[in-house]
């Protein structure tokens, strides 16, 4: 590069390693050595993605139910295809774990907030945790986990928001207690087995 610019192979170096620029002349000098527009040298190279512009409203009424004996499941924004988050409000039925039935995991991470009553949160490698109205947990979902609504508690309201580059997210949560219980993730101990979610049949 030095041989070919003309420029001296220390002040390269030093513009490699981000501790010194060129001047215009210098720039100039190194478009027209290495016949390449003077502008090639100030192009982004890292790839920005385009602005989509896409947007949901979240409405109750709009929302895709799906009960199971623990929960009742409201997927929010449901016309937008690929997402990388799934939003949905649950309402938990279940008063514990016996009651719940095995821990489920699935891909990526997710958080939930509680917006009316107490929680219990069970997961694979922690203790449980009680969360109250406005309290948060951020978990990763291939622990297995399961959210039940404390014993002074009747029913709970939460907010979860479901993340993965999985596409087939919100269909694999969908369809979650369909799903057969995979043997393969079972452990010794019955407080910590785990259904994994698979990916519905096309």
């Amino acid at each position: 590069m030095s041989e070919h610019s003309g420029i001296p192979l220390s002040t390269l170096s030093k513009v490699e390693n981000d501790r010194l620029t060129l001047t215009y002349d210098k720039l100039a000098q190194l478009s027209q050595k290495l016949q390449i527009p003077i502008s090639d040298l100030f192009a982004e190279t890292e790839q920005v993605e385009a602005i989509t512009a896409r947007r949901s409203i979240g409405k109750v009424e709009d929302a895709v139910r799906v009960t199971t004996p623990n929960y009742d499941y409201y997927y929010l924004c449901t016309e937008l295809r690929r997402k990388r988050m799934v939003p949905v409000l649950t309402r938990i039925r279940a008063k514990s774990l016996s009651e719940f039935g095995d821990l489920v995991s699935h891909a990526g991470e997710e958080y939930i907030h509680v917006l009316e009553g107490t929680i219990v949160v069970h997961t694979q490698f922690y203790d449980p945790v009680t969360l109250k109205t406005g309290e948060a947990i951020y978990i990763d979902s291939n622990m297995g986990h399961a959210y039940v609504a404390a014993e002074d508690c009747e029913e709970a309201l939460v907010l979860g928001v479901c993340s993965s580059a999985d596409e087939a997210l919100m269909s694999s949560l969908m369809n979650m207690h369909e799903m057969d219980i995979d043997p393969d993730q079972m452990t010794d101990e019955p407080a910590t087995k785990v259904r994994t979610l698979r990916r519905p049949a096309a």
